[in-house]
Formats: C-alpha cells, structure tokens, sequence
C-alpha cells in the first residue's frame, strides 16, 4: 500500500494541515497556471501538489488512507485551492476529489481494485448516462463516447455513466448506472479538449468500445443521488457517506466557481491598488470603480457562505439519524447555482472596470474570468430546473424529474 502523505483524520487538526499546504504550495499552483493552459492539461507537478496538500483524499475512507473528513472541509479545501489562482487545479481538485467518495459507497473489491496497490491513485468521470451497457453473465458490456473527463491524464481509473439496453439495443428508462472502469479500458481522444476556460483542467473526451465491467464495479445511479448506496456496504451510519450526491458534487463544483471569483477579486484589488485609468484618475480614488469593488466583493462572499451552508445543513441532519427532505435538497440545489452565478456576475463587473490592459493575455484576471464562466457552463450549474424545483417545494407540490 502507499505510504504517501495525506491526511490520517478528519480532526480539525488534520483539515487545519490541508489548509495550510494549500495555502503554501498557492504561488507555486500560480505560477504553473499558465503552463497548464498551454498543455491542456495540469502539469505533472501541479498533480503532485495536489496529492500533497491531502485534497484528494480528503473523502476517501480512512480504511484506505483516507481522511473521511467533514464534508465542509472538503468544501473549504477546494475554495482554497481555487483562491490559488490556478482555476485549473481547483476543478480538478473539486471533481476527482470526490471520486473517493463515491467508490468508499461501492463494493470492498472495487476499492480493493483501485487503492490496493497504490491509496493516492485518481479516478475520473464524467458521469452523464452517454454509455450503453449491455447485461451479460457477471456483469455488463459497456459502449460510449463521454465528454469533459477532468483530470483524466493524471487517472488510472473512471467513473463512467450509462443506461443498461434491452434486447433490442434500445435504452431503458431510468436504467441508469455509474460504470468504474481502469485505464486501457477506456481511451483519452487526442486533441479533445480546446477551450477557452479551464483549459488546463485536461477534461478530455474518453471512449471505450466494447469492454466488460463487472457487477461489483458498478453502482446504481438513483442509490448514490439519495445517499442510500451507504447502507449496502455497511455505512449506514455515516453521515458523509449518506450525503445525497448532488448536495455534494453540485457544491463542489459551485466551490470551484466561487474559489475562482475570489481569486479574480484579490487580482483586481492588487491590479487596481496601483492603477490609473487613461485620464489620469487613480482606480484607488475612483468614486465608481471602489463601490463595484466592494458590492462584487459582498456578493462573492455570499457565495462562499451559501456553498458552506448548504453541505453543512444537509450534513447535521443526516448526522441526527434524519433524511433530508426533497425540499431541502431542492433549496441545496437552489442556492448551490445561485451561488455560482452570483459570484461569476460579480466578477464581471470587477472585469468591465479593469481597462483595456486587462485584457492582455499575461493578465492573470483574464485567465480567472474565463475560468469562471467555463464552470459555470456545467451541467450542475445550469439555473431553470433547479430553480422551478425548489419553488415547486416551497408551494408544496412535487418537483417530479427534477435532478436533486
């Protein structure tokens, strides 16, 4: 087994120490931001800082190395890694992150398979039901093509997800499941991934033609949405591992978001400190560039509050024994997508104020505000549904099809 460094508890000491590398290794994230972007992907180095700092297992089950921390620690730990400046590692923090959450609810051999030889090993997604499998003995075929597989050049295994066929080959309604399979079963496509936002993430397209998972590796979707794939392996009684998934991974994304605008923020105040504008007005004495400052920065700390909250409200009702309700889970929902697109309006606001220069591709505030609404195009991010969801609860009518 690996004897790398993380984090051997979820005491605040040991949350305390993940801050604390984060923190130290930000200007070393930094000043590797750029190259990130022209890879397409993290550097080598960047992945290492991360497996570092504890990030990545911060979820992961302390049978396995793991910390099995406060889900708000985890939360803190990728706002802190975003507020590094290199929105890129944030994602990849925030998205392969939670992985280890997700295989600690399968079964011992799948994470047996994975943390077996190696604790620190990455698993990517994505998790949209784009495969198909077909059932067959001890398991199922799968077949896809996926989109926006973070962090997968560094992963050595991916969750991946699918509807299982009939007969026929046609899809089967609410037949969805999440598929874990390693590397050289699934393929990275070569040149996948050009954006012009976090494009140091790596979120490639992965393919996989024809291949064999078996049962063990594969999870029930509607079981990790509710948080009951707990029970069937004997979590029952952990509050992190009942987590509804959406509460968790929507928040993490909106994290990352918000983690980015408050790496914009502290830009614009170092860019804006010594600035004047072309009619020789110092930014610092401005009567209208200093009010958008200080309602931008309200606004992201909104944000910030709004993310921390919705996990830690769900988190202590699961920790009394209780079960979130679908209103609440529908607020959750709410207000992790208000918070992302809250903070990313207010960074706009900080942009159209920075002048002409920032603009200027070794501006770093350029970097962040692409970065910004690069997350704020996923899928979690999107407003309608979650918005008409929790409205819905609030009169008392049920939400049916809502992704909650």
């Amino acid at each position: 087994m690996s004897t790398a460094l993380t984090t051997p508890t979820s005491s605040p000491m040991a949350t305390a120490a993940v801050l604390a590398a984060i923190d130290e290794a930000a200007p070393r994230l930094a000043a590797l931001a750029p190259e990130a972007e022209r890879l397409g992907r993290l550097p080598d180095e960047s992945a290492a800082i991360l497996r570092r700092t504890g990030l990545m297992r911060m979820l992961q089950p302390k049978a396995w190395g793991g910390a099995e921390a406060h889900p708000v620690d985890y939360i803190e730990a990728t706002l802190a890694a975003a507020r590094s400046g290199c929105g890129a590692a944030a994602w990849v923090g925030g998205v392969v992150g939670l992985h280890p959450w997700e295989l600690g609810v399968m079964s011992p051999q799948a994470q047996e398979e994975v943390w077996g030889a190696d604790q620190d090993t990455w698993i990517a997604s994505p998790y949209v039901a784009l495969g198909r499998a077909r059932r067959v003995d001890g398991g199922f075929v799968l077949t896809g093509h996926w989109y926006f597989s973070s962090g997968s050049d560094h992963a050595d295994w991916a969750h991946l997800g699918g509807l299982v066929v009939d007969d026929d080959g046609e899809p089967i309604p609410g037949s969805d499941h999440h598929f874990l399979v390693p590397k050289g079963d699934f393929e990275i496509v070569p040149g996948s991934w050009d954006t012009i936002g976090l494009r140091g993430s790596g979120s490639n397209d992965v393919v996989v033609d024809e291949r064999f998972v078996p049962t063990h590796r594969v999870l029930e979707y509607a079981t990790v949405v509710d948080g009951t794939a707990a029970a069937a392996v004997g979590q029952q009684d952990s509050a992190l591992y009942k987590m509804p998934w959406f509460v968790l991974f929507g928040n993490a994304i909106s994290a990352a978001v918000v983690g980015i605008c408050e790496a914009a923020l502290d830009a614009t105040l170092a860019y804006q400190r010594e600035r004047s504008n072309v009619f020789g007005t110092r930014q610092s004495q401005d009567s209208f560039t200093l009010p958008s400052i200080g309602e931008a920065a309200s606004d992201i700390r909104a944000s910030r509050l709004q993310v921390i909250d919705n996990v830690r409200r769900v988190h202590e009702v699961l920790e009394r024994g209780e079960v979130p309700t679908i209103a609440m889970r529908a607020e959750a929902r709410r207000d992790q997508v208000r918070a992302s697109w809250r903070a990313v309006a207010a960074v706009d606001q900080l942009f159209a104020r920075a002048g002409g220069n920032s603009i200027r591709s070794d501006q770093v505030l350029q970097r962040l505000w692409r970065d910004a609404h690069a997350g704020l195009n996923h899928a979690v991010n999107i407003p309608g549904g979650a918005y008409q969801a929790a409205a819905l609860t609030q009169m008392g009518l049920d939400p049916e099809g809502a992704v909650l």
